[in-house]
């Protein structure tokens, strides 16, 4: 035994050194290989299988794809796979090196650029080992996060770099990369749009060469990396069949001396930042339900419920003026996070007034809940930015939640499993993040004192227009989008993807309010908000678009300072009398469309622009106010930098990974399919109209899907859709077309947007529209009556089709301005024309006259049908074969009326019916809605369908 230990080696002795660029020599070696070798496999194997596309193959396309090389076959698959784990090994060491070249002490973006080489490492690892075939989706997704974060590893790789052969290189290689996507994504659409033979063969080329220059990128660290040396040491002599190869070293030599490696991150520093954002997500989610829950009352009551009154449960912070409530929530902070769940768990409870009263505490609980976290946040340095920027980033991510859900938050009080609901796995989630809420600022002394505090009313007024700006506009990606949108040919900006850019401008707000909250809270960024949100506001289209981003960007980035200011009042009051500001302004952004049904309705009738300013003038107080306050950022930012540098970190990772995710799901959700008639061979168009009560069903639940089941059903090409503006606080921001349009694969125009004030009337047309045209018809007393006059390719002929909601029965003077108006539309058209309509009048009388006229040209598509008040549908020039009424079941309080018609035929038609069994087979309507029908659907009124001569 004594022998055997003399021949261990001496503590501290160099049993194994390797210089450093084997590192790189091997991370190319293992990924060009994997990639090599499967291409060799692939083209000797299966070559004619893998050249082959969903249009051509050999000879016309004879060079694989990345994807179909590695993507499905044995052995090809197995063996890229194989040598892609080996690559893993180098890879980490490449990340970690890199770093240790350009770290510095108190740099932060090397720290940034070694995260993103991480998560970027295992996007590859998502995309390679799922692959297309295995899960479509989350191979795209990964592969998008890949290809995203390609760009700040590349481009942050080039910014790090001293000057040399590695940064020469990087740059080389970098260029080619994004110089090679213009192409890549040309030939793509000259393969995926316009079926060109051969295209993606150069396509494939384009994107091997990615391959190439991604690799050859890492493979210049061989410059850096050769610097280095390796090596192993025995540092207590435990080794005796390696002879030491250097000089034994002592423990305390070893130490290395921190030159901020990770500095500032955390894995409990990043979970306490995660537990903020989940609870600001369930804060948003709860706080932006309430408004649709009121709204379902109003609606049926058509007119003040008296539930409207549930609004004022955001001002529930005035009961922390109590002493021992106060004491009690700030103590034991979990108590309001848990209770603000209440209105997460409201979708358990199925009347809809118990439903509201129970959001209504969710929301109480909720508001409280903001109201402690925030509250003393400035007695330890950095909390409130901390605080705020998981605030925001919780807002971003409810945001990102309805983008991916067709603009409706999936744990929302309104959805439930069956409509697409997740509200068991937020609960969940929930209640996790609620018990493990800390509050650090407790017991800490303030060191702002009171005779620099201020009034608690210029923080109170600026957090009531933020509060308020961020839901109206922001709680969803694609109001701004609408606020802009004019029509087809689309000269602007559609909800996907560019909902994902409002996401990215979001993000970057929130990055600003970080590292530039000086700025972003200076009278300078006002004014520049000011003018975007005038813009916004007067503009159409791109232009007005682009103010709204800027808007966007400074909202967001106000966030830290707002809270902060108000955190250094008392809580009751500063909190409480915010969101009594916060009610009043979202009354009015009813009141600005619902005048008709609302005392007082007249002074803010059509004045969103009176709204909003009122809103960015409270901004601007609030801008007052936090510049008579020193909060976190200004005198003790350089002696607390290692709080800064967390909070910038944890920012910059959820940041980038909730910006991928948009993108991702803007990828995912657009479409490159062109939609289809139903019935192209017999040139049959079926249209309907639906007055689908702004998508709340009668049970309070939310009901695209139950709409688009029946469409479907039904098989309508064209819908006119009515009462489906419902991009407004009261209505939760929500857009009722997306899921229907994208499911069912149909063009959407959405008609008038919120900042025209009306109710809403929309277009979804399997067939191409051409051109469409807004009108707002007179309304001199009553509601604004919208109309969209549309010009559709059917089959190669111009076909029009109008959808039109006129106002309602007691304004008579309305409703003949409103059918002159709609009658001069139609008559101005040469082409065949279909209205598609809810007029309020009765058949073969008054206005109806109008209508059906020797001015207008148009028919009735039934004159006999004398059970029509509402909902109409005439037509001239076009052959009407088939006119049917389907009941509504529970959706809304309106049936579903539609028509057939057929192109390219004599349009003469008449009146006279004649059974089923003489019309072909093709023009028959579906025959599961006859007797009890489906789902609650049935032919009624007739009981069946009528068809024509």
């Amino acid at each position: 035994m004594s022998s055997l230990s003399e021949k261990r080696n001496k503590p501290g002795s160099v049993v194994a050194s390797a210089n450093g660029k084997w590192v790189s020599y091997a991370h190319t070696a293992f990924a060009g290989y994997a990639f090599l070798s499967a291409l060799v496999l692939g083209m000797t194997l299966h070559f004619h299988k893998i050249v082959r596309n969903e249009f051509y193959g050999y000879p016309d396309e004879w060079f694989p794809s990345v994807s179909a090389t590695i993507g499905d076959r044995y052995p090809e698959r197995s063996v890229f796979q194989i040598f892609i784990a080996v690559t893993a090994g180098p890879r980490f060491a490449l990340i970690f090196l890199t770093y240790l070249v350009n770290a510095k002490p108190g740099a932060f973006f090397p720290k940034v650029h070694a995260v993103v080489g991480l998560i970027r490492t295992f996007t590859c690892g998502g995309w390679v080992y799922i692959t297309s075939t295995d899960d479509h989706d989350w191979h795209d997704i990964f592969m998008i996060a890949y290809m995203l974060l390609t760009i700040p590893w590349t481009i942050g790789g080039i910014k790090i770099s001293a000057k040399g052969k590695a940064l020469k290189w990087r740059k080389f290689f970098g260029i080619g990369f994004y110089v090679m996507i213009i192409p890549l994504v040309y030939f793509f659409i000259q393969h995926k749009i316009n079926h060109v033979p051969g295209a993606y063969t150069t396509y494939a080329f384009c994107e091997w060469s990615l391959i190439f220059f991604d690799i050859a990128y890492d493979a210049v660290s061989v410059f850096d990396f050769s610097a280095f040396e390796i090596r192993v040491i025995d540092m207590n002599g435990i080794t005796a069949g390696f002879p030491s190869v250097g000089k034994p070293s002592s423990p305390r030599d070893l130490k290395v001396k921190d030159t901020g490696l990770l500095t500032g991150f955390s894995i409990g520093g990043l979970l306490r930042f995660t537990i903020g954002v989940y609870n600001s997500f369930v804060f948003w989610s709860v706080l932006t339900s309430l408004g649709v829950l009121i709204w379902y009352f109003p609606l049926w009551y058509m007119g003040i419920s008296g539930y409207e009154v549930t609004l004022l449960s955001s001002i529930a912070p005035v009961l922390l003026g109590l002493p021992f409530a106060a004491i009690l929530f700030a103590k034991f902070p979990q108590i309001a996070q848990l209770g603000q769940l209440i209105g997460v768990a409201a979708y358990l409870v199925p009347g809809p007034s118990d439903r509201l009263l129970t959001v209504t505490a969710g929301v109480m609980f909720g508001t409280i809940a903001l109201s402690i976290e925030f509250w003393n946040v400035t007695a330890r340095p950095f909390l409130g930015l901390s605080k705020a920027t998981a605030f925001s980033i919780g807002f971003i991510l409810s945001v990102i939640a309805k983008f991916a859900f067709y603009a409706n938050n999936p744990i929302w009080p309104i959805m439930h499993e069956e409509n697409g609901g997740w509200n068991k796995t937020g609960l969940a989630l929930g209640v996790v993040a609620a018990f493990l809420t800390t509050r650090p600022q407790a017991g800490a002394i303030d060191v702002v004192p009171s005779s620099r505090r201020g009034s608690f009313l210029w923080s109170a007024c600026g957090l009531a227009g933020l509060i308020f700006n961020l839901h109206s506009l922001l709680s969803d990606s694609s109001t701004l989008t609408y606020w802009t949108w004019s029509g087809y040919p689309v000269t602007g900006p559609l909800p996907v993807p560019h909902g994902a850019v409002t996401i990215f401008a979001m993000a970057f707000g929130v990055y600003i309010g970080v590292v530039a909250r000086s700025f972003s809270s200076s009278w300078t960024a006002f004014t520049i908000a000011s003018i975007g949100a005038t813009v916004l506001y007067s503009f159409e289209n791109w232009t007005g678009y682009i103010g709204g981003l800027v808007l966007t960007v400074y909202l967001l980035s106000i966030v830290p300072a707002f809270l902060e200011s108000a955190s250094i009042h008392p809580p009751g009051r500063t909190f409480g009398f915010a969101f009594f500001l916060y009610d009043l302004l979202v009354l009015a952004h009813v009141w600005v469309v619902a005048y008709a049904f609302v005392p007082g309705g007249p002074l803010l009738r059509e004045r969103t622009d009176i709204v909003l300013g009122i809103a960015m003038v409270l901004v601007g107080l609030g801008v007052y106010g936090v510049g008579r306050v020193p909060t976190s950022g200004s005198s003790r930012a350089k002696s607390n930098s290692i709080n800064f540098y967390k909070v910038r970190s944890f920012a910059l990772i959820f940041l980038t990974s909730l910006s991928a995710l948009a993108a991702s799901i803007a990828y995912k959700r657009m479409s490159t399919e062109t939609p289809k008639p139903y019935n192209p061979d017999s040139k049959l168009m079926t249209v309907g109209i639906w007055t689908i009560h702004f998508g709340l069903d009668n049970d309070m639940w939310a009901s695209e899907v139950r709409m688009r089941d029946a469409i479907q059903d039904l098989e309508l090409d064209v819908v006119g859709l009515l009462e489906s503006d419902t991009q407004r606080i009261i209505m939760g921001n929500r857009d009722l077309t997306q899921q229907i349009a994208e499911d069912l694969g149909m063009y959407v125009d959405y008609g008038p947007g919120p900042n025209k004030h009306t109710w809403g009337a929309a277009l979804l047309s399997k067939f191409p529209i051409l051109n469409s045209t807004h009108h707002l018809l007179p309304s001199p007393v009553g509601e604004l009556a919208p109309a969209i006059h549309a010009t559709l390719d059917v089959y190669g002929t111009p076909i029009d089709v109008v959808v039109f909601h006129s106002g309602q029965e007691e304004d008579v003077e309305d409703r003949r301005l409103q059918t002159a108006g709609v009658t001069d539309i139609m008559a101005s058209s040469s082409n065949p024309l279909i209205l598609l309509s809810y007029l309020v009048t009765k058949p073969l009388e008054g206005n109806y006259n109008t209508y059906v006229s020797e001015k207008s040209r148009m028919h009735d598509i039934d004159p006999s049908d004398w059970d029509r008040w509402c909902e109409y549908i005439l037509y001239r020039d076009i052959k009407r074969v088939a006119y049917a009424r389907v009941s509504r079941s529970t959706i809304t309080d309106t049936e579903i009326q539609t028509g057939k018609f057929v192109i390219g035929v004599d349009p003469t038609s008449s009146n006279v019916q004649i059974p089923e069994s003489q019309v072909p087979k093709e023009y028959h309507y579906p025959a599961m809605f006859r007797g009890e029908g489906v789902r609650g659907h049935r032919y009624h009124v007739f009981d069946e369908p009528r068809y024509y001569q």
